[in-house]
């Protein structure tokens, strides 16, 4: 049906000025990760302001964890949409984006201004990196890869990855595992859920499908017959926002390999800002601002950093515009779950790939970064503090040692 079920509470302010200034409250407080930030969106729209049920706002989390990109900023963005419309979903984007964009590449340009110290300060960042990697591998395997068949699939995904040197090896684990799910994974039952609030049309999604595909399959031909690095760039941060399921930290091994293994950003800067992003708020896809504001293409370095955004997240505003008008079919599917269980196992083997390369290879390189990394996965699992606390005390311990 092409017709919005109401909110359950629809009064109050709907200007995209007003969704605007929630979704910048919490880009500046929403530290924790995509995890975090649904718990944070949760507090505000369901309980506290009442945007949308309980059942509602589950069943959106669902279709946003089953799409590529970042889930978190998947849901602010459908949240802004139901409740102002198009510009509703800019203005969601844009206030939770906005904080750490910024930041990162305000960061990014003073690493190339005065070029890496080289102190122990940033070889903390660096260290705590491999912790928090450390710490989303143990969690996601726990919930994603419950069953042999899972760990079998997770396994296999790493090796794949560490064995095969490809620019795209890690999406045909993806698909490859999609293929398994589908085969060998039956997904559990679900209760019938709520319509979710929505306010697009079925031939506008399907016209942002549609666009999301010219771009996905446009960018490469486009780049090959006009060579431009511009151009490579956007292609490249465009296939991530479009190939990385489950989001938060998954993007890394695509985005290392895209940046990284291409030159266009050095190994050591590319784990620096990583760890940076760990220390602030907000959606951790913003790493693209960074990336792009530190490579050097004859353009001002934040110009870089705005384009590597822009094209990152694009998918993830034609991909909910798309498929939340067909929702309701996708989520009563047995056979999409099934494909995304496996899918789910492969990236947490894609990830644990990227802990042992670059995480591990790169930052651990004695017995002193060995001793910060420990520390810091126990202050985030068992402790449980926060990341952005564990952040700046591992990157003072490593002052400390390394002076």
């Amino acid at each position: 049906m092409d017709q919005a079920a109401p909110a359950p509470h629809p009064g109050g302010d709907r200007s995209p000025w007003f969704v605007f200034l929630i979704f910048l409250r919490l880009g500046l407080t929403s530290f924790g990760g995509p995890i975090a930030h649904l718990g944070y969106f949760r507090d505000e729209f369901v309980v506290r302001r009442q945007w949308l049920s309980e059942r509602s706002y589950a069943d959106l989390v669902a279709l946003c964890q089953f799409l590529p990109g970042p889930a978190s900023s998947q849901v602010g963005l459908a949240l802004g949409l139901s409740r102002a419309g198009y510009a509703g979903a800019l203005a969601a984007w844009v206030g939770f984006t906005l904080p750490s964009a910024l930041a990162l590449i305000l960061f990014a340009m003073t690493l190339t201004q005065y070029g890496d110290p080289g102190s122990g300060a940033l070889q903390g960042l660096k260290v705590v990196a491999v912790a928090v990697v450390a710490q989303a591998v143990w969690g996601m395997a726990r919930t994603l890869c419950p069953d042999p068949l899972r760990m079998t699939i997770m396994a296999g995904a790493a090796t794949a990855v560490l064995l095969v040197s490809t620019l795209w090896i890690q999406v045909a684990v993806l698909l490859a595992a999609g293929l398994l799910g589908l085969a060998l994974i039956s997904p559990g039952s679900r209760g019938e859920p709520d319509i979710q609030p929505v306010r697009v049309s079925r031939r506008g999604g399907s016209l942002a499908l549609g666009l999301f595909l010219i771009l996905l399959l446009g960018l490469p031909l486009l780049t090959a017959l006009l060579p431009s690095q511009t151009l490579a760039i956007i292609d490249s941060f465009y296939r991530v926002g479009s190939l990385v399921f489950g989001g938060g930290h998954v993007v890394l091994p695509l985005l290392q390999a895209e940046t990284v293994d291409s030159g266009w950003v050095a190994a050591d800067t590319f784990l620096v800002g990583y760890g940076a992003a760990q220390a602030i708020p907000g959606p951790l896809f913003t790493f693209a601002g960074f990336l792009g504001a530190a490579m050097d293409t004859g353009m001002p370095s934040w110009i870089n950093g705005i384009i590597c955004l822009l094209a990152i997240f694009a998918p993830s505003f034609l991909l909910v515009i798309g498929v939340l008008p067909f929702w309701e079919q996708l989520r009563h599917s047995a056979r999409a779950q099934a494909a995304l269980a496996g899918v789910n196992a492969a990236v947490v083997g894609l990830l644990l790939a990227a802990l042992y390369q670059p995480m591990w290879t790169s930052s651990i390189l004695g017995p002193r970064d060995f001793v910060l990394a420990l520390g810091a996965l126990i202050a985030l699992v068992f402790w449980k503090l926060p990341p952005w606390l564990v952040v700046l005390a591992t990157a003072a311990g490593g002052w400390i040692l390394g002076g």
